[in-house]
């Protein structure tokens, strides 16, 4: 048997003894159907937290149907710019256009209203409230609209219903719905902002570092959601900085080297 053959039999089988099934480690997609630009950057530059240019001129488009890689030694830039897409860094020229409308600089929230979805690079950070029960978390970027809120007054029963809901539907598993985020296992944490993002049926995700941190399981079902979202008509965005699962789920890569995209490939 040849060295890259028994390295595939060794991953399979050690994922198989890590979780107690055939694990898929290469999630199969049919060819892209990209269709309509969804989100657009043009020209887009920014600072980072030292005041030094961070983005220099980064211009793509990412169409329905499509996922878009970024590819690049972290540090070149791919904070900056899942921050200043997202509303969390001001842009310092240039333009972030989502659907059609000009977000650029726009606040997180209507950034989201644009249509945008978000799963952050840093979960704990930025992607939940861990000292928040699961059901809030499932529910935190509507949570303020009809049913879940009436009058002023949360509506608890809607709020456990939908929770009850999604988490079902995205295999959250937690010991109580009231149970705080920050207790939830990684993978359990990135299934259940999944879970949130995607019940608001956004049209664009961007999707920062998804696996980071997480076991062989946890990947393998956040693969096959990106890829099922990508299949329904979704414009995703990835940013990774492990270049396996660039190659695994992207259709198209732009290279990223200090702040500027030095180049646009085909995954194949």
């Amino acid at each position: 048997i040849d060295t890259v053959s028994a390295d595939a039999v060794d991953k399979k089988m050690l994922a198989r003894m890590m979780v107690g099934r055939d694990v898929v480690l290469r999630v199969s997609k049919p060819e892209c159907k990209a269709a309509e630009v969804r989100l657009a950057l043009k020209g887009l530059e920014a600072k980072n937290d030292r005041g030094l240019p961070a983005l220099r001129g980064v211009s793509f488009e990412v169409r329905s149907g499509e996922i878009l890689g970024v590819a690049g030694v972290a540090g070149n830039g791919q904070s900056e710019l899942e921050e200043v897409i997202c509303g969390l860094r001001a842009a310092t020229a240039g333009q972030v256009l989502i659907c059609g409308q000009d977000t650029t600089n726009r606040h997180p929230h209507a950034v989201g209203l644009a249509g945008l979805a978000h799963i952050p690079s840093d979960r704990y950070k930025r992607g939940l409230l861990k000292d928040f029960a699961v059901a809030d978390n499932l529910v935190l970027q509507r949570i303020s609209e009809p049913p879940f809120t009436r009058h002023g007054r949360l509506n608890r029963m809607a709020i456990t219903k939908e929770a009850e809901r999604l988490a079902a539907d995205f295999d959250v598993r937690t010991p109580s719905l009231e149970t705080v985020a920050g207790k939830l296992s990684g993978g359990n944490a990135q299934k259940m902002i999944l879970a949130r993002e995607m019940a608001r049926e956004p049209r664009v995700l961007i999707a920062a570092q998804p696996t980071r941190g997480l076991d062989v399981s946890a990947i393998e079902y956040v693969h096959r959601q990106l890829i099922e979202q990508r299949n329904a008509g979704m414009a995703i965005l990835l940013i990774s900085s492990e270049m396996e699962e660039i190659l695994t789920l992207s259709d198209r890569i732009v290279v990223m080297f200090e702040g500027e995209v030095v180049g646009t490939v085909s995954s194949a």
